[in-house]
């Protein structure tokens, strides 16, 4: 089948040719007839089978066909994404396809001043992209209303339950108007997402199942190598200078710090990277990834929050740094290579603690990831031995220090001291503490006085701040420029008299 047999307006069929699209993909295939008879779709694919071209191009056709107008403060048609990356792609894509038509769109997401998208909303828009915090946050500030929804898609719906999502789902399904036409995708189909798509599709949906459920891409090559954390970074590097090939590579790891980290070891070593991840602003994201599109830099590192919000052709490379605690993860990590009928390969390190994860996977894929060429271990520093509070350190989440290493610690730090003399310390800082009260447990009665001590049974109070012979306090008001306590502070006088 060609586009041209689809039965989409001229303005769309010149938009289809002016980005390329010659023959549409298994999804669109069975997707754009249902959706422009007007049924619910209920669709499970993996990423990079063109979803968003599959919902979108419909869409725009049954937009077109109705003849209605937008009305201010209002949208026609909504889709509900999990990150802003995402939201961003997904409007530019609406953008393209709608190229030469009339229909407008706007894309909504957190972590930037919400006045340029309460402006774009006055007017109202056909198509609103949106995060749902931030859509929930314009709708209370009524910039926005679904009275008049005609088209509602949530989008990478396993997701968004992963990222704590569902309220919000539900407090924005619970505005919608009940004449609409849903669409519901996602990559993988557990309990939970059914029940959720039941409360929001219409009875009897078609269902579009291109792929089994969580099996990755067949197109993508898989390699393992089996190495303790510390040698991780190493790894990387050595991989990276032995492979010129890897030319446009992601790496995945689980926290941000250790994303900044990985920077740092391939900045070492001269390779362009930088990483995005939620402690970095939008602006700083939005330029990484651009960079890293324009191939100005090699390699990006990124924490899940991209898993898929990065859309990126031509990604050589996938790493799978750290194995993720949810093995779906890892399949949409590794679909981010081999997109729109090309190779790709994924690269996984698991670290002994890792083991359990790499089970979960290959459980979940029926695939067993070989093992990569050894002969680059040769290359590495020696392993180093791993100590009982090392090992603690390293493990995932946050454990309980072991007490003997806790001791070793403390004793490392300051030779001589004994569990009993910190015990002691502790005991003495309690009782000077100053927030702890006089002997009877009550608080200092004075303001701007602290107890310091304890003198017999009166438990005279000695205040904390110095004062003159006048009695007045030397602790003096937050000083603007200009007043008369900071001239009289320039001049060198007393602030007492």
């Amino acid at each position: 089948m060609k586009f041209e047999e689809l039965s989409l307006a001229s303005p769309l069929q010149r938009a289809v040719r002016a980005v390329g699209y010659e023959t549409p993909t298994p999804i669109q295939e069975q997707s754009i007839p249902s959706l422009l008879e007007g049924k619910d779709l209920l669709g499970i694919a993996q990423t990079g089978t063109g979803k968003t071209a599959a919902f979108a191009l419909p869409i725009l056709q049954k937009l077109l066909e109705s003849g209605n107008f937008r009305s201010p403060k209002t949208c026609r048609a909504l889709v509900l994404l999990p990150t802003r990356e995402l939201a961003i792609q997904v409007e530019e894509c609406f953008k393209q396809y709608a190229q030469f038509t009339a229909i407008s769109t706007a894309c909504i997401f957190g972590g930037v001043n919400d006045g340029p998208q309460k402006r774009n909303l006055i007017r109202g828009v056909d198509v609103l992209v949106a995060t749902p915090g931030r859509l929930l946050d314009l709708i209370g500030q009524k910039a926005v209303s679904l009275k008049k929804l005609e088209f509602f898609v949530l989008d990478e719906a396993d997701r968004m339950l992963d990222m704590g999502f569902i309220h919000d789902i539900r407090k924005v399904v619970a505005m919608l108007p009940p004449v609409r036409q849903n669409l519901f995708f996602s990559a993988t189909m557990p309990d939970d997402i059914t029940k959720l798509a039941a409360t929001i599709l219409r009875p009897n949906p078609v269902r579009v199942e291109v792929a089994p459920q969580s099996t990755p891409i067949e197109r993508i090559h898989q390699e393992l190598y089996r190495i303790d954390k510390r040698r991780k970074g190493a790894l990387l590097k050595e991989l990276l200078a032995a492979h010129p090939e890897m030319q446009k590579v992601l790496v995945f790891c689980r926290t941000k710090h250790g994303a900044d980290k990985i920077v740092r070891v391939l900045e070492k070593a001269g390779v362009k990277c930088a990483a995005i991840h939620g402690n970095k602003s939008q602006t700083r994201r939005q330029e990484a990834l651009k960079n890293f599109k324009d191939e100005q830099i090699r390699v990006l590192v990124a924490t899940d929050i991209a898993a898929r919000g990065i859309d990126v052709d031509d990604v050589s490379h996938v790493f799978n740094y750290d194995l993720p605690n949810e093995p779906e993860t890892f399949v949409h990590r590794i679909g981010r290579t081999a997109r729109a009928g090309k190779d790709g390969v994924a690269i996984a390190f698991c670290a002994p603690d890792e083991e359990q994860d790499l089970r979960a996977i290959e459980k979940l894929t029926r695939v067993k990831i070989p093992e990569g060429d050894k002969s680059i271990f040769e290359k590495l520093p020696p392993p180093q031995k791993e100590t009982p509070e090392s090992e603690l350190r390293n493990a995932r989440g946050r454990h309980q220090r072991h007490p003997q290493a806790q001791a070793d610690s403390r004793d490392r730090r300051h030779p001589g001291r004994s569990a009993a003399t910190d015990g002691a310390q502790a005991d003495s800082r309690h009782a000077q503490d100053p927030r702890q009260g006089n002997a009877s447990g009550s608080r200092s009665p004075l303001r701007g006085s602290r107890m310091t001590q304890e003198n017999g049974a009166q438990g005279a109070v000695v205040p904390s701040r110095p004062h003159d012979a006048a009695g007045h306090s030397h602790k003096h008001r937050r000083n603007r420029p200009g007043s008369r306590a900071r001239k009289r502070m320039r001049e060198g006088g007393s602030f007492g008299g």
